[in-house]
């Protein structure tokens, strides 16, 4: 699809008043972003410096090239031009990161502070700031100083909580694991023990809702199997929309990285610089782990807990929260919590506390998160992942000099495999414990298979380089939970199929439109309606939609009516399984498989027609009627609506193999489905003598509906389209619709 391009000025939100301008040149103060006078006039100039040695190019998608002198100037750049895109997310990131959600959300998100701050402590954070390297602490400081500068030259912004940051606060939110580690804690069971009363475990918490995948594809192929003799990355997260910013940023000091950044962070996550490229998948791999300790209470009401033979104290902490009163004000709500030397006490069960284990390695983390997007060969990504701060990512890594890789995360604790760490060990127990961390070279790996390719879908890593994969066999049992996925077999598949590829190719296989999924359950569908009795009433009724079934070649399509009812087939079944797959400790597609009745099978067809029937008028509609995109607003949790516009999309949840994702359901008072989450940024990347990478951002790079770069990339989404990226001064120029220095544009 081809692309007008806007040469004039971008509508977006001022950038400020004069007066305020003025106040953040004079020194005064301007808004809640100054602390005292003194204070506020070293800010000032901290910032005026910065903003000097910045400059932001905006192109034509709405994209922020920012070129700092030093990379503390780009990250001074990097957060301002962030900020202007979305503030509201960066706010929303850093309340839940820091536990003070429920100062902006009132009494619901109290419970999800406590777990937060149950590992992440304010106070301990800013020790550990103390103690970071000159050249972070540096980094750290031109990050607060870029959110504080944004702030006051544009007091029109209201944050509902976080008026000033502070440099120690990215500690908090400094990989990709940490907050999702800590979400592995279930709410219930923690409001039950702290709230001392009984709570019922959600749906979700028992697994039991087909609940959207989420995760991401990587894909690494060497110059053996491109026809160019140049390896390529393919980039695609799986998240939920509008997740991250698509940044270039370059300083005089060597950055020159270009991908997404989470809102809020300074470094990018997925990406690549002008020799290596990086995309994390979230892992299978079990290396957060529960301990039941036996709590004795003595005589004297202190609590300790048994250790081999030894009797431990159960640490004590009171940890205060602040939460929003619907009247407006503040309230604050005191728990004294438990720890072992395993970690925070989490829940009770059957007469024990249950401790959990966790990466908490702020300071590594940020390190390795920053230092990666420097590297310039394997060698040097291997020596910053040695830092062994990753917890919950897998690496599919390509560079330059044609090295392809797939790695696993690199904090994993050596444990006694004897004991499955998949539920509660034995904390009383010194062999339960973990023993120091694995080394790189002990963990699963590919690097440069001779077959020419690595991937994963969040899937085992035993299929990670086809026939060249490690051996399951040679490791802990700790090292997979999950399995395969359908989308594993897909990508061996369409990686398997050519030893040409091209970046044009690359994409192509990435939007491939096979669901292996359907291929494997529709057949045991089609045999169970075959054995029902000939001239029976139920045969007669399900006749037409197994012969389209029949006839259907287990694509998606826009235009398919075989794929709205396939899916809604399988939705149906799901529910009426997932219960029971996970009572047997089974894949749900394992179960719908190998162990679904005929009477499931059938049944969920006849929901199938009838849901189809009852909100379309009939059981033949094309999949792109149902499936549709919509961004009504900048809202992070928006209101879909069948009466606003929407644009058809083609792919499928990843659920069903569909290696591009479209996370879509029902909506409150909509009978369309609306995509929340899935493909978010994609990119494919080419290295070589001179970097070439194309790329594509889930709706727009600005969350200002009054930007024309708030949905000018939909349609190019929806057909998997992706646009040149303008990595290189040259491809830039020309480009460019406005250049400005921070605060002034």
């Amino acid at each position: 699809m081809g692309h007008v391009r806007n040469t004039g000025v971008s509508r977006r939100r001022v950038l400020g008043g004069a007066a305020g301008l003025a106040a953040v040149a004079a020194g005064v103060p301007c808004g809640a972003a100054f602390a005292g006078p003194e204070q506020s006039l070293r800010d000032a100039a901290r910032w005026r410096g910065h903003a000097a040695r910045v400059t932001i190019s905006r192109d034509d998608w709405g994209v922020a090239h920012v070129v700092g002198e030093s990379d503390a100037d780009a990250v001074f750049g990097m957060m301002y031009a962030q900020a202007e895109d979305d503030f509201p997310r960066i706010e929303r990131n850093y309340l839940v990161a820091l536990g003070r959600l429920a100062e902006a959300e009132g009494e619901s998100a109290i419970w999800q502070d406590l777990r937060q701050r149950l590992f992440l402590d304010p106070v301990s954070l800013k020790k550990v700031y103390a103690t970071a390297p000159a050249w972070l602490r540096a980094l750290l400081r031109a990050w607060a100083d870029g959110l504080n500068y944004y702030l006051a030259t544009h007091p029109e912004v209201r944050p509902s909580v976080l008026k000033r940051f502070e440099p120690w606060m990215p500690l908090s939110f400094s990989e990709g694991s940490i907050g999702g580690d800590i979400a592995s804690v279930r709410l219930s069971r923690l409001e039950a023990f702290y709230g001392g009363r009984a709570v019922p475990m959600t749906d979700e918490e028992r697994g039991l809702p087909p609940r959207e995948p989420t995760g991401s594809n990587g894909m690494a192929i060497a110059p053996s199997r491109t026809r160019d003799g140049r390896a390529l990355l393919l980039i695609n997260p799986h998240t939920s929309f509008f997740f991250r910013s698509e940044q270039h940023v370059t300083s005089g000091e060597g950055l020159n990285v270009y991908g997404a950044a989470t809102w809020g962070q300074f470094f990018v996550y997925q990406g690549f610089n002008a020799h290596t490229g990086w995309m994390h998948t979230t892992s299978g791999v079990d290396n957060v782990d529960e301990f039941a300790e036996r709590i004795v209470t003595g005589p004297d009401g202190r609590r300790r807990y048994r250790y081999g033979d030894e009797l431990r104290p159960v640490t004590t902490k009171t940890i205060t929260l602040s939460c929003r009163t619907e009247d407006g004000g503040r309230d604050e709500r005191g728990f004294t919590t438990f720890a072992t030397h395993h970690g925070p006490i989490v829940r009770e069960a059957d007469g024990k506390w249950i401790a959990c284990a966790l990466m908490n390695k702020p300071l590594d983390a940020l390190k390795q998160s920053f230092l990666r997007t420097k590297t310039r060969d394997y060698a040097g990504y291997l020596r910053v992942a040695g830092l062994r701060a990753n917890s919950s990512n897998n690496t599919l890594f390509a560079d330059s000099k044609g090295t392809i890789a797939f790695l696993m995360p690199q904090f994993m604790p050596v444990r006694d495999d004897r004991f499955d760490f998949a539920e509660p060990v034995d904390g009383s127990d010194p062999a339960t414990d973990w023993h120091g961390l694995h080394s790189l070279a002990s963990m699963p790996q590919a690097v440069n298979p001779r077959n020419g390719w690595v991937f994963n879908t969040n899937n085992w890593p035993w299929t990670a380089a086809g026939a060249d994969s490690p051996d399951a066999a040679d490791y802990p049992r700790y090292f997979d939970r999950v399995g395969e996925n359908p989308r594993g077999p897909q990508a061996i598949r369409v990686l398997s199929a050519r030893d040409d590829f091209t970046p044009r190719r690359l994409i192509e296989a990435a939007f491939d439109p096979y669901l292996t999924a359907f291929a494997r359950l529709l057949p045991g569908l089609v045999a169970a309606w075959a054995q029902l009795p000939d001239g029976s009433a139920q045969k007669a009724q399900l006749a037409g939609p197994i012969a389209v079934l029949r006839r259907w070649d287990h694509r998606w399509a826009e235009r398919s009516a075989a794929t709205s009812l396939a899916v809604f087939w399988g939705d149906a079944l799901w529910a009426l399984t997932s219960e029971s797959a996970v009572e047997a400790g089974m894949s749900v597609w394992d179960y719908m498989a190998g162990r679904a009745t005929d009477g499931q099978r059938l049944g969920a067809l006849r929901t199938a027609v009838d849901q189809l029937t009852r909100d379309f008028g009939g059981w033949q509609v094309p999949w792109g009627d149902i499936n549709r995109y919509q961004r009504n607003d900048g809202s992070i949790g928006q209101e879909f609506s069948d009466d606003k516009p929407s644009i058809p999309v083609p792919f499928t949840s990843s659920r069903w193999g569909s290696l591009a994702s479209f996370g879509a359901m029902r909506h409150p008072g909509t009978k369309r489905y609306y995509g929340t989450s899935g493909n978010s940024f994609v990119a494919v990347v080419e290295f070589g003598p001179r970097l070439r990478a194309w790329a594509i951002t889930a709706g727009g790079t600005s969350g200002h509906p009054d930007s024309p770069h708030f949905d000018d990339q939909s349609k190019r989404y929806a057909h998997g389209d992706l646009r040149p990226v303008y990595f290189h001064p040259d491809e830039l120029e020309g480009h460019v619709e406005r250049r400005y220095r921070p605060g002034r544009w």
